[in-house]
């Protein structure tokens, strides 16, 4: 396989370069760890607009984020998936212009299952309650395309009408071909969602493929 990461499809002229410069300038500033909550009642003040990363454990959510933000370690990464079991805010800019949370990592089947269920029940109240909430980015890792467990996270979504995107990851780590094939199957089928945003964005934390245009659609989300 080449070292050279492929294009990513669709990608090339989906964002307005003003918008691509305005939001590299935006994450290139202050960029701090808020608070982590473990229950709703701990959740910041919504002051500002949200933007919520969600997505199967070990699906590189934690690289995705330290890629998006420029840093190193702003989000822990871990080689054991399920770590993360609160939903952690990010204060972005200075003065204050969003908010990014990560959310706890589902689908790991060897948390214990009360944990599991603790997850499910405070990211689902996250999701359908948190009005400043602009949109889910919903990770997919390319190599494994979407799966059941996916699913039962997009029929939350369209029920609680709350607005998400899929972005895929990791998408250095296949073929170019294998790449275009998963990004039109991923495409079609959230195409038919109700509350999903009809364009995918492909990526890779390591070559920083798509990173751009993904702080590009963080950034034109909150409006």
């Amino acid at each position: 396989m080449s070292d050279l990461p492929p294009p990513p499809p669709g990608d090339e002229d989906r964002f307005d370069p003003e918008l691509i410069e305005a939001a590299r300038k935006i994450f290139a500033g202050p960029i701090n760890f808020l608070k982590s909550a473990p229950a709703l009642e701990y959740l910041p003040d919504p002051a500002v607009p949200e933007i919520a990363f969600a997505g199967r454990s070990n699906v590189g959510k934690s690289s995705l984020l330290n890629a998006l933000t420029g840093r190193t370690s702003l989000a822990r990464t871990s080689v054991t998936p399920g770590r993360t079991q609160e939903l952690n805010f990010f204060d972005v800019g200075e003065p204050l212009r969003l908010r990014l949370v990560d959310m706890p990592g589902y689908g790991f089947a060897k948390a214990p299952k009360d944990m599991v269920r603790k997850w499910r029940y405070l990211v689902n109240d996250f999701l359908r309650g948190r009005q400043v909430l602009k949109r889910t980015l919903v990770l997919i890792d390319s190599r494994h395309g979407i799966k059941d467990v996916d699913r039962d996270v997009f029929e939350m979504l369209d029920k609680a009408a709350t607005s998400y995107r899929i972005v895929l990851t990791k998408t250095d780590k296949i073929k170019a071909t294998e790449l275009d094939a998963v990004y039109h199957a991923v495409s079609d089928e959230v195409r038919k969602r109700p509350a999903a945003h009809p364009d995918v964005i492909s990526t890779s934390s390591e070559k920083g493929m798509g990173i751009a245009e993904l702080r590009a659609a963080v950034i034109e989300s909150i409006g």
